[in-house]
């Protein structure tokens, strides 16, 4: 563990490219609270799926959502995401939800709503890293350190068939021509689009193995520490 940083580390990027994995373990080494942000939302989706209603009802969306208790913990060495009492942390990464979180999320009162809690649950921590698709252009615009996390869509493709344990090759392009639907739909919607922040640094991870990845965030939050305190 490195008790050298404090501040705010937002970790953005499309699906698949890791950012969970590598914003929990950066999260392990500097000591700091970890958010799920994305958790967050696939726990949205499953309220509204469990509501039944209509993807494409923005005002029933956004009513289900608010009507739901949505628990993720900040934990980085413990997982917590509930809705209404009842634990999802797997159902959350099944297809049912994954093909309902884009429209879900693009609703701006649930984007609204779920910017309040994010903001509520972070901003009491010395030290935390929170990763999403808007954490740095909208969620946390001063935080100390702002990462865009990217890869190929195929290198992604890979990257999620090995969560799922998926190895037909045919099936794996349909995750890659699902993510590149995600990341058009997601960069194309009018609330919060997914794009780095203007002071983001890019980090290309298409060719890194995790753990190059994590030591190269550890080193650029520690760098924007001691830059920091120069100043």
């Amino acid at each position: 563990m490195t008790a050298e940083f404090s501040g705010q580390i937002t970790l953005d990027g499309p699906s698949g490219t890791g950012k969970s994995s590598v914003a929990r373990q950066v999260a392990q080494q500097l000591g700091a609270h970890y958010l799920d942000t994305g958790a967050m939302y696939r726990a949205a989706t499953v309220a509204v799926l469990d509501a039944g209603v209509a993807l494409d009802d923005k005002v029933a969306v956004a009513r289900a959502v608010s009507a739901a208790t949505i628990e993720v913990g900040t934990d980085a060495r413990r997982e917590k995401v509930k809705v209404d009492g009842v634990d999802v942390r797997q159902r959350i990464r099944g297809a049912e939800v994954t093909r309902a979180v884009s429209p879900v999320s693009a609703v701006p009162a649930v984007r609204r709503l779920l910017v309040a809690r994010q903001r509520e649950l972070v901003n009491g921590a010395d030290a935390v890293v929170v990763e999403g698709r808007d954490i740095g252009t909208v969620v946390l615009p001063d935080a100390t350190l702002k990462i865009y996390l990217t890869a190929s869509p195929e290198v992604r493709a890979q990257r999620r068939a090995g969560q799922l344990g998926v190895t037909d090759p045919d099936k794996i392009a349909a995750l890659a021509a699902d993510l590149r639907r995600r990341d058009d739909y997601d960069s194309r919607r009018a609330d919060s689009p997914l794009r780095p922040a203007e002071d983001a640094v890019v980090v290309d991870s298409t060719d890194l193995a995790q753990e190059e990845t994590v030591a190269k965030v550890v080193a650029l939050a520690l760098d924007a520490v001691r830059t920091g305190q120069a100043s």
